[in-house]
């Protein structure tokens, strides 16, 4: 995983993601994956940046989220490109639905646990806050209690 300073061709917002930092610059992540020894060295890649920092992916999908997550040191934008999606919160224990078709978004405010479902294929745009975020195993319709499921900071 590295971080590109001046990428010129086109690239895929699926397989690598761009990292949007201070003072505006945006820098391509190659090799990111989402194991815990790429996600530690995108962190510590991106530690300068602080809660400034933002992750800028494509993903597709089908189905149910199997996770709950929350992005505690900064809003997230969801966006949906094509499909259907339903983004659900848990805001103080009561679910929040919202149901986005081709262009529409809503934002996940810092905090705020929650979920996306996908209605057939579908694919959304997503601008994260990454410092901090933690995930939680999708076991009911409310996040559990952590189990040990590390955030990006944490990985080993």
């Amino acid at each position: 995983m590295r971080l590109v300073n001046h990428e010129r061709n086109a690239m895929d917002l699926r397989t690598t993601p761009v990292h949007l930092g201070l003072g505006s610059r945006a820098k391509p992540v190659e090799g990111f994956t989402w194991d815990p020894e790429a996600l530690q060295a995108y962190s510590a890649a991106v530690a300068a940046d602080g809660a400034e920092g933002r992750m800028v992916m494509i993903f597709d999908g089908d189905g149910q989220g199997d996770h709950w997550e929350s992005h505690p040191a900064g809003d997230e934008l969801v966006v949906c490109l094509s499909g259907s999606v339903t983004v659900t919160r848990d805001v103080d224990g009561v679910p929040d639905h919202v149901l986005l078709g081709p262009g529409e978004a809503t934002i996940n405010p810092a905090g705020v646990w929650h979920v996306v479902d996908m209605e057939g294929p579908t694919s959304i745009l997503a601008i994260t806050a990454t410092l901090g975020t933690d995930h939680r195993p999708r076991t009911g319709t409310r996040p559990a209690e952590r189990v040990g499921t590390p955030g990006p900071e944490e990985a080993p």
